[in-house]
This record gives structure tokens, sequence and C-alpha cells, in this order.
């Protein structure tokens, strides 16, 4: 089962989150919080796989909860959950740590899947969010462009694989795959696999 900690200012939110999860049997919730200072003391004493963190919360918000988790060596994934789509929304979480960024509106089995992909460690980014993400997740000095190998490893992480799965497709090495994430990254001035596919759809690559 996965464990969850569910963090966010709205009572009734919480309430339906809980319900839905506590309904199937992949998932467990071990605590809740109303913000994130409440969800930075809970932290140890529940120990979730992942964290779907709202972002504007009163007290500590999201994104600075975000920051603080990484800080402490968590092992957490955090999902981050909301409304809020803008730039100014997104960029801050992604480059906080996040390890996908999901909407409120999104279906159960999205979310669902959205939780099971986080636990990975894969990407979750909708293409939707992915195409809010601007230029300051590039690099402006680096023109040099994606190989196609580069190209076929960032589609098959975008669509949820992790490296060892599309090291099989491709009939590569898992190190193979990560060297050309690597690449990839410094082409496109991102340090992570959200990033990664964040750009690539913003700039029209996958």
């Amino acid at each position: 089962m996965i464990g969850l900690l569910i963090v966010d200012d709205h009572p009734v939110v919480r309430d339906g989150l809980r319900g839905m999860f506590i309904g199937d049997d992949r998932f467990e919730v071990l605590g809740e919080a109303g913000d994130g200072t409440e969800a930075l003391a809970l932290l140890p004493a529940v120990d979730p796989d992942v964290v779907l963190m709202d972002l504007r919360m009163p007290g500590m918000d999201g994104v600075t909860a975000i920051k603080e988790l990484r800080k402490r060596g968590s092992r957490a994934r955090v999902l981050v959950l909301t409304t809020y789509d803008t730039d100014a929304d997104v960029l801050p979480a992604i480059k906080a740590g996040a390890t996908g960024y999901l909407l409120k509106d999104a279906s159960r089995q999205e979310l669902f899947r959205a939780v099971e992909a986080a636990h990975r460690g894969e990407s979750v980014l909708s293409p939707a969010i992915a195409g809010r993400l601007m230029g300051t997740l590039r690099s402006p000095a680096t023109k040099e462009p994606l190989s196609q190998r580069e190209l076929e490893v960032l589609a098959l992480i975008a669509r949820g694989n992790s490296n060892k799965e599309a090291a099989s497709r491709l009939f590569i090495s898992e190190a193979t795959v990560k060297t050309h994430l690597l690449h990839a990254y410094a082409k496109l001035g991102v340090r992570d696999r959200a990033a990664a596919v964040a750009v690539a759809f913003e700039r029209g690559l996958l």
C-alpha cells in the first residue's frame, strides 16, 4: 500500500480526498495537515510515501514546505494538487522539488495513477500544466537540438516509463538511458525529469 499525507487548508477537500483513497486498497491515508507547518510536524510520525500538497495555504505555503522536506532529506515524493496553474505557481513548485503537479479538476483515476507514478519516482506533469511553463526553465545559451535517441528516451519518460522500462523498450542499458537523460537536461537547461518533460512539451518536442 502507498502511504499518503494529505496537506490542504480546506477541511472539505481533505475529507473528499480521504474518502476517495480509503475506498481503494492500494492506498492508506496516514495523516492530514492544514498547512506546511503541520505537515512537517506530522512527517516523522507518519513517514508517508507520497505527500499530496496544496500550494496556497495560510501559515507555511506548499512551496516552502516542499523545500523544507527536501532540506530534511525526506524520502516522501511530493505531488502538488492545486487549483492554480499559472507560471508563478508551477515553476517554483517544480524547482523546489515536487515530483509532479496536478490540478484539482483531475478525475479520480488520473489522481490514482499520478500518485502511483509519483511513488515510483516518475514525473507526473499533465500536458496542460507543461504548456504553462515558460522560458525561465530553459538555458537561453543552449541551442543544440536533442538527438533522436534523447527524444525517444524523453518521450518514454513523459508517458510514465521508468528508466528501466525505457531501457527495455529501446534495447539499451539503464545506464545509457540515464546518460541520454543527463544530456537532454543539459540541452534543455533543466535539472530533473519533471522539468525536462515540461520544457519538451512547451517547445513542441513531444
